[in-house]
């Protein structure tokens, strides 16, 4: 028989699975030598902190609204956390209300666009053209004038301030 308690417990555990899968990771191999910046799994995990490892080299992703870099307002670039290579202009960050650091546009050669079928839906995973860390994924529903946005994980980017 169903009652309210079961219905809500089903709704409840179904919410959970769905949080559970949106936030997995499912790792993508590279092929050795592909990148220019290359360590081994057990270097990368001495390199970066726990959540950086997880996002940049297991495809994880950060809670929405945790990242400092959502509030970042000045002038500067946003680089790899796995290899400081430069990714993106402040000039092109802007706030999506999606609870992460998004971009209209990267710097040019700093990013590859890869093909994501996981979780049953096609998206473009963007990673690092440096060393292949995992960034985000990029959408069409960015703002003038590309509109594109470049939704990356705030774990995978470090900001270096202009110069004053």
């Amino acid at each position: 028989m169903m009652t309210r308690r079961t219905l809500f417990g089903g709704a409840i555990a179904g919410l959970g699975a769905f949080v559970a899968t949106r936030f997995a990771s499912t790792p993508t191999a590279h092929a050795a030598g592909t990148f220019e910046v290359e360590h081994t799994d057990a270097e990368w995990r001495k390199l970066l902190t726990p959540e950086q490892y997880d996002v940049l080299r297991q495809e994880g992703t950060e809670a929405p609204f945790t990242s400092p870099l959502n509030h970042e307002k000045r002038k500067g670039i946003f680089a790899c956390a796995g290899c400081d290579l430069p990714l993106f202009d402040s000039d092109t960050k802007f706030d999506s209300g999606t609870g992460w650091p998004s971009f209209w546009l990267p710097m040019k050669g700093a990013v590859n666009e890869i093909s994501d079928s996981s979780f049953g839906m096609t998206r473009t995973a963007v990673e690092c053209h440096r060393c292949g860390g995992h960034l985000g994924h990029v959408f069409d529903d960015g703002p003038k004038p590309t509109g594109l946005r470049y939704c990356m994980n705030g774990v995978a980017l470090t900001f270096k301030p202009a110069a004053a």
